[in-house]
């Protein structure tokens, strides 16, 4: 019923009066009826996972169903254009920006190249700003932006591509990680949210959670140099994962300490490679990153908790400062937590974006498989919550 529903998503995306395809810089053009009809199939078939999500904690879907119906489901919104969102043809322009134009996307704007044709695609809010992705995301984006050429739909597929394979691999792994793990692959698989933004609008979270997932399988198998290689790559793709490397490793802090060499030295490899090739490519610069990542992380999203308090009529900096008070007396029993073994990645990484005032759903690409895949019911039910509570986000009525 989820392949179905969720294959309906993707069709009625396709008339040329929807206005789920997003168009002239991200500003939806076109006839509401095709919204409401994709938002009731979604509700239909995230009420439908959730049913199986329930099923699954009883021990009535086998292995192999959960995990072949989580592959199904991912790749389905593959058959779509590209959905609700932008996100990946500003990847495209700020790799073109490297690969094309000899420039860097961590100095130069989208601007500069007005008449690239990435340019008139990406989100209007770029248009002046520098990359905010981690060097190993945009090496990574150089040869998509080669092999795609000047076509967005064939980038925009190649990043629907990798995000649906992400999103399959986290799908396993949180299978394989977890100690019931029909439940983790239908937690994770059979979401139809995650399969939207990930398989749908190709958003670079799913890579996230797949590197995410990846490493903590290398260390669950005793691969410890893999795994501390997975923490540097996933940490140059996004930032944010080292705020829960932190949590790791307090953790891990007893390991034997031939394992922690060897992750220290996987890390410090991957990371040499990585750090190399972006001073090759784009010297200290990307180092700036942080600057126009900082500088969005000041703007708040219409669904995040700080910018509900302030409908309700709270101050700007307090409706601010609540969630950020809220979310450091939970880090405390976090923290006790990962002492005494426990890191609870998946509910730390809940609880951020939670207190975040810059929340989209595509955050839950890699939030929603550790908390599968650590098979932690407080954080299950929270990604339930979370992933109902924004899916009418993005969608364009």
């Amino acid at each position: 019923m989820v392949v179905a529903l969720v294959g309906g998503c993707a069709a009625v995306a396709w008339p040329a009066a929807s206005r789920l395809v997003p168009r002239n810089g991200g500003h939806p053009v076109g006839d509401r009826m095709w919204s409401w009809v994709f938002l009731g199939l979604l509700a239909a078939a995230f009420a439908t996972y959730v049913w199986a999500v329930l099923a699954a904690a009883r021990g009535r879907i086998p292995v192999r169903v959960a995990v072949g119906l989580a592959v199904a489901i991912q790749l389905v919104p593959l058959a779509a254009p590209l959905l609700l969102s932008t996100d990946a043809w500003t990847y495209w322009d700020y790799a073109r920006i490297a690969a094309v134009h000899g420039g860097n996307p961590y100095v130069d704007v989208p601007a500069a190249f007005p008449l690239d044709p990435a340019f008139a695609r990406m989100g209007t809010s770029w248009h002046d700003t520098t990359s905010v992705y981690g060097p190993a995301f945009t090496l990574a984006s150089e040869p998509l932006a080669l092999v795609s050429g000047g076509s967005h739909a064939l980038a925009a597929w190649l990043y629907k591509a990798l995000a649906a394979l992400g999103m399959v691999g986290a799908a396993v792994l949180a299978a394989r990680l977890s100690r019931r793990p029909a439940l983790a692959a239908v937690v994770v698989g059979w979401s139809p949210l995650l399969a939207i933004h990930a398989a749908g609008a190709g958003h670079n979270d799913a890579w996230v959670g797949a590197l995410l997932l990846a490493a903590l399988a290398a260390a669950a198998s005793r691969r410890p140099l893999l795994a501390g290689a997975g923490w540097a790559v996933v940490a140059l793709v996004k930032w944010v994962p080292l705020v829960l490397l932190s949590l790791r490793l307090l953790a891990v802090r007893d390991a034997l300490p031939a394992v922690r060499r060897r992750a220290v030295t996987g890390f410090a490899a991957a990371a040499a490679v990585v750090v190399g090739l972006a001073l090759w490519r784009y010297g200290w610069h990307w180092l700036g990153a942080f600057g126009p990542l900082a500088r969005n992380a000041d703007n708040e999203t219409s669904f995040s908790i700080p910018h509900r308090l302030g409908q309700l009529g709270v101050p700007h900096g307090l409706a601010i400062a609540l969630p950020l008070v809220v979310l450091a007396a939970v880090a405390v029993p976090l923290v006790r937590g990962a002492v005494r073994g426990q890191a609870r990645l998946g509910l730390a990484s809940l609880l951020l974006l939670l207190c975040s005032p810059l929340l989209a759903p595509w955050y839950l690409l890699w939030a929603t498989p550790l908390a599968a895949a650590e098979d932690d019911g407080p954080a299950i039910v929270l990604a339930l919550v979370l992933s109902a509570y924004l899916l009418r986000q993005t969608v364009p009525l």
